[in-house]
């Protein structure tokens, strides 16, 4: 059986902007793909699909679900077709998201500073005060170069008619990337010549303007600046992430135990003696950095380390209580944020959003509940969600409970039907919902995006929940050059 005649099934749904098809024909940038791809033998794409399997397996590509019950890692899902974006798009999405982020990082220095966003009614100021991740102690601290958010992963969909959305905002400790750079990996061992004949962009330079962004924030005047990554260590659900963006810039890996802070200066403890420490790429939450001043039974984290941050001894990626820019319910001040300090429209538009603690929109949102996907405000990985549509009356009747003890922190959306994109599953292309997460890296010389990302796929049959912990998956994904 060959793929031609498993692509003669594809059935795109009702309503749906598929990447691939159009009206029933091939769309020009996946019609060399389409092609090759039909040359091979349903028995030969499985063996690429295994053989991708064995290469992941093999090198170590996992993630965690600390509920699944099944262990510790899992090997990522990996979709052997991949997702093409056109120079076009990524040229819109790329002028949208630095957009997004110039604004994103105005309001972060406005907010722990003078709060004129405040002042002039434009965001509400019980809706920053009652934000977990705004921290007093951040107030009036001034960060190398106003910069904020070193490294942001924004999320976008793209509904029925094609249109992209943010659907939101990582700009904490932004996850997957090391997943866009070793999917590329696996499509060039299992399609060797596929990459060169498309023209397709490279997403290996991220390390390297990593690096040199995190160089840039050092303070002290030396040579080689110390750059380590703190990580939480072998348990997280990220470690792979953290051993891998490590090895590729070559920096130490760090855990809370291996640095010390004296005298406001942060060192770490190697065989040679303490080595001062110049900048560090954290991937600790806020919560758990510093027992001194937050969590005081975190193992994770280094006592006075926040001292050093504000004398500006040393420089942590991304800052300290960014955490406000990315919460849900601020994600709806974001456009306005945009025109505030811009004087710009959005290119990127926002998903329409309620917030539940404006009765007017909560009661809209309770009437219609069927119809939205109702998410916590400072939840992620496809947690603490309602899924309208598919939820039963008890699970909905449940969320509403949950909604009462505090409306602030959720907020609504209409269910948006996510576009689709051919996958290989159990020997046949089958549609399957997909976003994209491309990453910025913001430095002094202003903002990069690596022409690419994560695209993450809903692999269950007619799911609309892309995350990994939640089932899903991922696949290369291709910027065309031309």
């Amino acid at each position: 059986m060959s793929t031609a005649s498993i692509f003669n099934n594809y059935t795109v749904p009702p309503k749906t902007w598929d990447e691939m098809y159009a009206g029933g024909d091939v769309r020009t940038p996946y019609q060399s793909v389409h092609d090759f791809l039909r040359q091979f033998s349903q028995d030969e794409l499985s063996k690429k699909e295994e053989m991708a399997r064995r290469l992941f397996m093999s090198q170590g590509i996992t993630f965690t679900v600390y509920s699944s019950g099944e262990g510790i890692e899992k090997i990522f899902p990996f979709d052997v077709i991949p997702r093409i974006v056109t120079a076009s798009e990524w040229d819109f999405i790329e002028r949208g998201i630095t957009q997004r982020l110039k604004a994103l990082n105005l309001f972060l220095k406005d907010v722990y500073h003078d709060q004129f966003i405040i002042k002039d009614g434009i965001v509400p100021i019980d809706l920053i005060y009652s934000c977990p991740h705004y921290l007093r102690e951040m107030q009036g601290v001034n960060v190398p170069h106003d910069v904020y958010v070193h490294i942001a992963g924004i999320d976008l969909i793209r509904d029925y008619d094609g249109t992209y959305y943010i659907l939101e905002d990582n700009l904490r400790t932004p996850s997957g990337v090391s997943y866009m750079i070793e999917n590329r990996e696996i499509t060039k061992r299992i399609f060797p010549d596929l990459i060169p004949q498309n023209n397709v962009r490279p997403v290996n330079q991220y390390p390297n303007i990593l690096y040199k962004n995190l160089v840039s924030l050092s303070q002290r005047q030396v040579a080689n600046p110390t750059v380590v990554l703190l990580t939480p260590g072998m348990y997280n659900s990220a470690y792979f992430e953290h051993t891998t963006l490590a090895r590729l810039m070559g920096v130490e890996l760090v855990e809370g135990r291996d640095l010390i802070v004296d005298n406001h200066r942060v060192f770490m403890k190697t065989t040679m003696g303490l080595q001062q420490v110049d900048v560090i790429y954290r991937r600790v939450d806020d919560d758990f950095l510093d027992p001194l001043v937050f969590n005081p039974d975190s193992a994770l984290g280094v006592s006075g380390i926040l001292s050093a941050y504000r004398k500006r001894n040393v420089a942590i990626v991304n800052a300290v209580g960014n955490g406000v820019a990315d919460d849900k319910a601020i994600y709806v001040y974001v456009p306005e944020m945009i025109r505030y300090y811009l004087n710009e429209e959005p290119i990127l538009k926002n998903v329409p959003t309620y917030q539940l603690g404006n009765p007017d929109e909560a009661k809209y949102v309770l009437e219609n509940i069927n119809k939205m996907v109702v998410k916590k405000t400072n939840e992620s990985g496809g947690y603490g969600m309602l899924m309208g549509h598919a939820a039963t009356e008890k699970e909905i009747e449940d969320y509403k409970k949950e909604i009462a003890k505090d409306p602030r922190q959720f907020i609504a959306q209409p269910t948006i039907s996510l576009s689709t994109g051919p996958c290989y599953l159990n020997g046949k292309v089958q549609p399957r919902r997909l976003d994209l997460r491309p990453y910025a890296l913001c430095g002094p010389q202003g903002i990069e995006i690596v022409p690419g990302g994560l695209t993450r796929v809903a692999l269950r049959e007619g799911s609309l929940v892309v995350n990994s912990s939640q089932g899903g998956g991922s696949k290369d994904t291709w910027v065309l050059s031309v």
